[in-house]
């Protein structure tokens, strides 16, 4: 009886011994794709992976690799997946191992993400107010000038009266009677003109430029 449990006792061992060799084993490279879970960095990715930071960079075209971010899905180049370690002494020892420096390590990571992340928001803004604001700027100086324009027109055409005629012209802008339809309100002697101004010249100061040249608008 003694020898058998002896036996069994050697057995069982063996096969322990055996299954945490395979635990151990790594399997052939392979690139693998992994989605970054919360406390993630790429030097944590590419160590768990035996992948290298340079080459998950150039394989997901990061254009800073302290910048990823928690649900991103990333590709791991020549990655050797190992398993978990096959006794509980030998995970103790790893989560042991764990040092102060590597979690201010993360904890800078993070915050470099932070950082950069309010740095870009803050550029975007200030692009966007920038651009509003120029946008704002040659809307302000298109409109003073075409209002210059049609004033002049008005003045050439009318001496800015809304009741004078010339034969088939009549108003401030000169227009042509069928044009206002027998409405010769100012109201829409202005939305006529402005109508007409913009499908033939576009805008006023087109308009006043064509005058200018011809004598007639």
């Amino acid at each position: 009886m003694n020898i058998k449990k002896v036996l069994v006792s050697t057995l069982g061992t063996a096969a322990v011994l055996s299954a945490g060799l395979f635990a151990s084993t790594t399997s052939a490279n392979a690139d693998v794709r992994v989605t970054v879970k919360s406390g993630d960095t790429v030097a944590k990715i590419a160590n768990q992976y035996n992948s290298s930071i340079s080459s998950i960079e150039k394989a997901n075209s990061l254009k800073n690799v302290n910048l990823i971010y928690v649900g991103e899905s990333l590709e791991i180049p020549d990655a050797t997946s190992t398993s978990t370690t096959s006794t509980a002494s030998t995970a103790t020892t790893s989560a042991a191992s764990t040092t102060p420096s590597q979690s201010t390590t993360a904890a800078n990571s993070a915050a470099s993400t932070s950082t950069s992340s309010n740095y870009s928001s803050q550029a975007s803004t200030s692009a966007s107010t920038g651009t509003t604001s120029s946008a704002s700027t040659a809307s302000s100086t298109t409109s003073s000038s075409d209002s210059s324009a049609k004033a002049w027109i008005a003045s050439k055409e009318s001496g800015g009266s809304y009741t004078a005629t010339n034969g088939n012209y009549y108003g401030k802008y000169q227009l042509s009677k069928s044009y206002l339809n027998g409405d010769y309100s100012a109201a829409n002697q202005e939305k006529v003109a402005n109508s007409y101004v913009s499908s033939r010249y576009g805008s006023w100061a087109a308009a006043k430029a064509f005058w200018q040249a011809n004598g007639w608008y």
